[in-house]
């Protein structure tokens, strides 16, 4: 088969995958009118109806869905085989697809990468911010990062940071004339600043802990984001208690401009971890970014393979 119908096959599991032409065509650098005349033209080649398109959505015809079980584990494994040719140069070279949240780029990816992009100037590193636990290979990721090593099936999982402690804290403008809360439960009575999870588009409960006892709590506010740094944003405009990592809120707290409460109360949770395929080879750009970003404080774990 032509390499182009080769590309026209990549963008139709893009669009099945992503079941938008819209957001396909931005993952893929291309105009929407474009990815759609390709989808087009590969339909009139097979001779078969592969994709069914209204106003808002698009899905996959019975024969759409069986080519692409067929083809997308298939070119897969091309597109990781080509990648192994790499390892043939002299220097690492490519492009290395991250997905992550803000908080773990900021202080755990882009403080190692840094250095590790300097020295090899063929390597590329691509970050996407996500807080979804995201299916690095149905969208074509080569690494994502998560709390906890807790990982899907042929996933390893290496730690690249310290636990992490959370914190809850507000403006000296907000809390003024109020009562602290002693207690977990007294959030519910305060105004906060909520967290929307991109799995389900729930609101994330806070959890607490303090000795043997766990608690978890669902607040209550004006603002609700998906964006750590937002949420500290609005803390420290005075529109509530926020429960945000301990070291984003460490400065605002010496500072004065945000005030702790129910420090006792602030858990801890296992520090982020790098998840990526289990493979017999791995491309020497990510084998470099794995190393670089490895955990190497005191009582770091192996890295955990799921089976």
């Amino acid at each position: 088969m032509a390499r182009e119908n080769l590309n026209d096959l990549q963008a139709f599991v893009v669009v099945a995958r992503e079941r938008s032409f819209t957001r396909a065509a931005a993952q893929m650098g291309l105009s929407r009118s474009a990815l759609s005349h390709a989808m087009l033209a590969l339909e009139a080649r097979l001779g078969v109806r592969l994709l069914t398109r209204t106003t808002r959505s698009v899905s996959t015809t019975e024969a759409g869905e069986r080519l692409l079980e067929t083809v997308a584990p298939r070119l897969l494994e091309i597109e990781a085989e080509l990648g192994q040719l790499s390892a043939l140069r002299d220097k690492p070279a490519g492009t290395v697809r991250i997905t992550a949240h803000d908080h773990a780029i900021t202080t755990a990816l882009w403080p190692r990468l840094l250095p590790l992009l300097k020295q090899y100037p063929d390597i590329q590193i691509e970050f996407s911010v996500d807080y979804a636990f995201t299916d690095i290979a149905s969208h074509r990721f080569d690494a994502g990062v998560r709390v906890g090593n807790r990982v899907d099936k042929d996933m390893v999982a290496v730690r690249i940071s310290p636990d992490l402690r959370m914190a809850v804290a507000a403006s000296p403008e907000y809390l003024a004339g109020k009562k602290p809360p002693k207690q977990p439960q007294d959030l519910t009575s305060h105004r906060c600043v909520n967290l929307r999870l991109p799995t389900r588009g729930n609101l994330y409960a806070w959890d607490f802990e303090k000795g043997k006892k766990s608690v978890s709590v669902r607040v209550q506010g004006q603002t609700v984001f998906n964006n750590t740094s937002l949420m500290l944003q609005a803390a420290l405009d005075g529109m509530g208690f926020a429960y945000v990592p301990l070291d984003l809120m460490q400065p605002h707290i010496d500072a004065g401009r945000l005030v702790p409460v129910l420090e006792d109360w602030w858990p801890c949770f296992p520090g982020y971890h790098l998840y990526y395929a289990n493979r017999r080879q791995i491309a020497p750009a990510l084998a470099l970014v794995i190393e670089a970003l490895r955990h190497r404080g005191p009582g770091r774990p192996a890295a955990t393979v799921a089976r």
